[in-house]
């Protein structure tokens, strides 16, 4: 801990400053500048010190102006001292006059520090839960002045300074106070307003400058291609949503519809002139776009800094910073109380497996490996040239859980779904044998990983009850989306990467070869109640050769619709949450591209604008019917009809909830019209046809049942509907 300047008198405050210790202020190189600049006790009396470069003459005034000394000049490049009449330490500001003028100057080192003996214990034994209040830069009133408190962490560094136009980007100025029981550096700057372009100026502990880096808790960063962090005030959103959020903290999300639309807020749509749209510009288009396609969520790709448009944000330098693409944080904010006040909820890709190795950013950040492992079988990962959080140090992991508590509290987003997570469970992710190093058991499971995502959904479930947390988790790693008291990751949700692969690759096959895979598309439902999963047609699906959706349907472009159409029914009436990225709503030809914005002229043509009317017809069927969604994420809500009528390529299956109507799901995923197909169901009586694949609307061939068929009692005891099943199609068929 380091003593508030004026309580103690050092032993350089005793009389006029060594010229060593003048020349290591000068320099940058002092030991601890707050031990002799500013105000202290010399004696009975007190003396002053400031580095003012370019002052001619130094006055020093209290901070309502009263004179209390001038200061002699001890070396031309800019410093003072002398005696001060004060009775008592306390913060004093400067009258710098030279040829050119006059102006005050704040002192940063006759003030106080700002973070306290419980912010270190708590910092410290990694519990911390309000970091994003203490670190970084934030707006201040601190013993009568008003400024700025900056604070990073960088415990193996000599020196670190705020740097920013406020000082000429002269680290000399500036210099923090370090908090040695834990290694954080602080120091409170009157007078900085908001919206300042700053970086830290760290010194490591071997004397090399670093290049300047960029706070890793801004909450403001500059447009790249600058990367500067900048100073901004709270957040000052009056929120509105006071409902959404309650409604979300009293459910149980397992059994509420969630259909998911994946958004790249830079590419959705964009000015005419190719400028990306603000975030109020996208509230105004987006928001009443997913009312009307009837979506539940918006899944933004990482808003949070980034340097590299290419990266879609997956490569971020400013955890704790939405990107300034689309304007001020504010207007995230509003973006996100607009969504909630029409029932919308906000998910954002989170990003806390790896970071780029730009020179700003937190890779080396003291001049040591203090984010990442030292060890690169560890801490680099080959296959994205970033590195690896060191999960295992307890400061990284308060770093990681309390970003993901501060968009929850700031921002009040609804969710994260967290990235790459198979990259890091597992410690030989995409290595070679010899390339990594075995726990401690001897195992390839990385334990401080999974200690890690325990605790942050821990932290996050146990104080924002109604959020969402979702694995993107590729393997078949166990209980992702289970409790972390019965051994889970504690996750709500784990995308369901196998049913996105083997149905994909089942419909890229030409239909008369279906009935030789037809298992891609029934072994799901073996693991379908495992975990709780969201079913998504991603945006990694539709990019790097892979084609759109609709490109991967097998056939001519009438099959390919017809496909995708059958395929869209087929997805809603499985078991699963939904997630569709942008663009796949209305069958883009074209591979996703981050820097044009979707295709929307395709809407002008019947077939795209007649998917998109399918797919917000799909959403309308599942929301509002609670036997498509209620057991979702149980067995009790799935049983199947027909599950091995390979030869004609057909599946059927009942979608159940208690109290619930039962509603029938059936698939021909050929080119036949088949007329009297009998599918069994559990009860005689009208079955209404309650959504149809092929229906004119949607661009189909017009084909079906007359709005409902009948199921009879056979003679062999089966309850049998005669159905005609319209080619490479799904019916909806509900008990009336």
């Amino acid at each position: 801990m380091t003593s508030p300047p004026g309580k103690d008198e050092t032993p350089a405050a005793s009389g006029f400053l060594p010229a060593q210790e003048i020349e290591a202020i000068l320099s940058g190189t002092h030991s601890d500048p707050f031990a002799v600049l500013g105000v202290h006790a010399s004696g009975k009396t007190y003396v002053a010190r400031c580095f003012i470069p370019g002052a001619g003459t130094v006055v020093t005034e209290t901070l309502s102006g009263n004179d209390i000394g001038a200061l002699e000049r001890r070396h031309d490049a800019g410093f003072f001292e002398g005696p001060v009449s004060l009775r008592k330490g306390q913060p004093i500001r400067y009258r710098a006059r030279n040829e050119g003028g006059e102006w005050i100057v704040l002192d940063s080192y006759s003030f106080g520090p700002v973070l306290g003996p419980m912010d270190d214990y708590y910092i410290r034994e990694g519990s911390h839960l309000r970091l994003f209040d203490k670190m970084g830069a934030h707006p201040i009133s601190h013993e009568g002045a008003e400024g700025f408190h900056f604070a990073v962490w960088a415990p193996n560094a000599r020196r670190v300074s705020v740097v920013g136009n406020f000082n000429d980007w002269d680290g000399r100025r500036h210099v923090m106070r370090l908090r040695a029981d834990t290694g954080i550096w602080e120091i409170f700057i009157p007078g900085v307003p908001i919206g300042a372009p700053y970086k830290y100026e760290i010194l490591g502990k071997d004397g090399t400058l670093l290049p300047l880096k960029a706070d890793p808790f801004a909450r403001r960063s500059e447009l790249r291609p600058d990367t500067a962090s900048v100073t901004t005030g709270e957040i000052a959103q009056v929120w509105d949503d006071e409902a959404h959020r309650r409604h979300w903290e009293e459910i149980d999300p397992r059994r509420q519809p969630i259909s998911i639309y994946e958004v790249h807020a830079s590419s959705w749509q964009r000015r005419d002139n190719g400028d990306m749209l603000t975030w109020d510009e996208l509230a105004e288009r987006l928001i009443p776009y997913c009312v009307d396609m009837g979506f539940t969520h918006i899944e933004f790709l990482p808003i949070s800094e980034f340097p590299y448009d290419p990266s879609w944000g997956y490569q971020t330098t400013g955890l704790y910073s939405p990107t300034a693409r689309f304007g001020e944080p504010e207007g995230f904010a509003r973006f996100v109380n607009g969504c909630h006040k029409v029932g919308i909820g906000v998910i954002l890709d989170w990003v806390p497996a790896h970071f780029p190795t730009d020179e700003h950013g937190l890779r080396w950040f003291d001049g040591t490996a203090l984010y990442e492992h030292e060890d690169p079988r560890q801490g680099f990962h080959p296959d994205w040239n970033t590195a690896i959080y060191n999960f295992g140090r307890e400061e990284v992991a308060a770093y990681l859980v309390n970003n993901a508590l501060y968009w929850a509290e700031k921002f009040h987003v609804d969710g994260l779904r967290v990235d790459a997570v198979a990259s890091m469970l597992y410690l030989d992710y995409s290595r070679k044998h010899g390339e990594w190093v075995p726990n401690e058991y001897g195992g390839n499971e990385n334990l401080e990983a999974v200690r890690f995502l325990q605790t942050m959904n821990t932290r996050l479930y146990g104080i924002h009850q109604g959020v969402l947390t979702i694995a993107e988790e590729s393997t078949s790693w166990p209980k992702v989306s289970h409790p972390v008291h019965t051994g889970g990751l504690g996750f709500g949700f784990k995308w369901n990467m196998g049913f996105m692969h083997d149905t994909l690759q089942y419909l890229s096959r030409e239909p008369v070869h279906r009935k030789f895979h037809h298992n891609d598309m029934t072994f799901g439902l073996l693991y379908a109640f495992s975990e709780n999963f969201v079913l998504p047609l991603s945006h990694d699906e539709v990019v790097h050769g892979k084609g759109s959706l609709i490109a991967k349907m097998a056939g001519d472009d009438w099959q390919k619709f017809a496909n995708l159409r059958a395929y869209y029914g087929f997805m809603w009436g499985y078991p699963g949450k939904k997630l569709l990225f942008m663009g796949q709503e209305f069958a883009q030809w074209r591979e996703w591209a981050e820097e044009r914005q979707l295709d929307w002229n395709l809407l002008e043509y019947n077939l795209h604008e007649g998917m998109r009317r399918l797919v917000r017809d799909l959403n309308g069927t599942y929301r509002s019917k609670p036997s498509l969604h209620a057991r979702d994420c149980e067995g009790d809500g799935f049983e199947w009809l027909i599950a091995d009528d390979r030869d004609n390529s057909v599946f059927a299956w009942l979608r159940k909830a208690p109290g619930e109507k039962l509603i029938a799901v059936v698939t021909n995923f050929t080119p036949v019209y088949r007329e009297g197909y009998d599918v069994p169901l559990p009860v005689a009586g009208r079955w209404k046809e309650i959504l149809n694949t092929d229906a004119e609307i949607y661009g189909g061939s017009g084909k079906g049942n007359g709005g409902a068929v009948n199921a009879e009692r056979k003679s062999n005891g089966m309850t049998m509907a005669t159905v005609t099943l319209p080619p490479l199609a799904t019916l909806m068929l509900e008990q009336e």
